[in-house]
């Protein structure tokens, strides 16, 4: 699926792996796979390969089966291709397991809230400041009062700059989230959010290398001391086992899990009730016409903020003409809700 608008130069387009399943019951499912620019085939190999045959005949709850799948493709890694690739058959148990129901997924699972706030999102750090500024006013105009941009550049200075002339468009009122997209290290994170840290944002996003724990910890110890700024990390942490070690740690406070990632719904669900366990703060990673829909049904810990859903900007399914259909939600107004479907609603053309 070509992007709209390049995340960079060498992430031109997104990967999606259709999945399609029938339940001895006769009823279907629909899942999918996703990736940026890398690794689609080697998630088509494993569901073709590995999954699909251990898969048939064996019990269709995607409860009951995930750990038992998730073990049998350990031996070839514990998270990352393979989680992304089991994604695709739990996705498509849901949506079987709903479609029987004449349900949407959401109110399979128990919807909380029949909305979410969304906040404005782009991969734009290569985008000049004037683009950014424009992207930033767009948002803005859409009717956004949080939006996040990236982070990272060679010189700090330069990220000041553009964190104040975004901060100019927003004024004090809207929320500014920062993502440094993992490229850091801690001295330069420490040295870099003692600068950012006077345009008021409200998260600072994979300051270090994502399977960096300790680093992680460190940071966040500095930044108790000094700013306050919580760390939010979780798109690149692909199992319940990892985020429960990373808040144990104190290292993160607000964990953003991608559904696929980290092997579908069943697996997300278990992610979330660990953040209301450690008090954190949940928002789903990216995928709105997904994680939406799950995002009205997370519990929310007392004292965190509830859920918000990641819009980026042109990199929808729907907005990239991938699907089959109307979107299962709708964002208006910087507001997230359902449209009439059954199942996931998530069909690909």
């Amino acid at each position: 699926m070509p992007l709209t608008r390049p995340w960079a130069a060498d992430v031109t387009s997104v990967g999606v792996i259709a999945t399609h399943l029938v339940r001895s019951d006769g009823a279907e499912g629909w899942g999918f796979s996703w990736t940026p620019q890398i690794g689609a085939e080697a998630v088509h190999a494993l569901l073709s390969h590995d999954i699909a045959s251990f898969a048939a005949g064996r019990t269709a709850d995607p409860t009951a089966l995930w750990t038992d799948a998730w073990r049998h493709l350990h031996e070839a890694g514990g998270g990352g291709v393979t989680t992304i690739a089991l994604a695709g058959l739990d996705l498509a148990l849901w949506d079987a397991a709903a479609r029987a129901r004449a349900l949407p997924v959401s109110e399979l699972i128990g919807r909380r809230r029949e909305s979410v706030r969304s906040y404005g999102s782009g991969v734009n750090l290569h985008y000049t400041q004037d683009e950014l500024v424009a992207q930033v006013q767009r948002w803005v105009d859409a009717g956004f009062d949080a939006v996040k941009i990236k982070v990272g550049k060679p010189d700090v200075r330069e990220d000041a700059d553009r964190l104040a002339a975004v901060r100019e468009v927003l004024g004090a009122d809207r929320a500014l989230m920062i993502d440094a997209n993992q490229r850091w290290d801690l001295d330069r994170a420490t040295a870099s959010m003692e600068v950012l840290a006077a345009y008021a944002p409200s998260w600072i996003e994979e300051p270090l290398r994502a399977d960096d724990l300790t680093g992680h910890a460190e940071l966040a110890r500095r930044l108790a001391a000094t700013s306050g700024i919580p760390i939010a990390l979780g798109e690149n942490v692909h199992t319940a086992y990892r985020f429960a070690e990373f808040l144990r740690a104190g290292a993160v406070q607000i964990v953003q899990p991608n559904i696929v990632r980290v092997g579908g719904i069943t697996p997300f669900l278990r992610i979330a009730e660990i953040a209301v366990e450690r008090g954190a703060t949940l928002h789903p990673h990216l995928l709105p016409e997904l994680s939406g829909q799950l995002a009205l049904t997370l519990p929310v810990a007392p004292g965190a903020i509830a859920p918000m859903a990641e819009d980026v900007e042109d990199a929808g399914f729907g907005a990239l003409g991938a699907l089959d259909g109307p979107s299962p939600v709708r964002i208006a107004d910087a507001t997230l809700t359902e449209t009439p479907h059954v199942g996931l609603g998530i069909r690909f053309r």
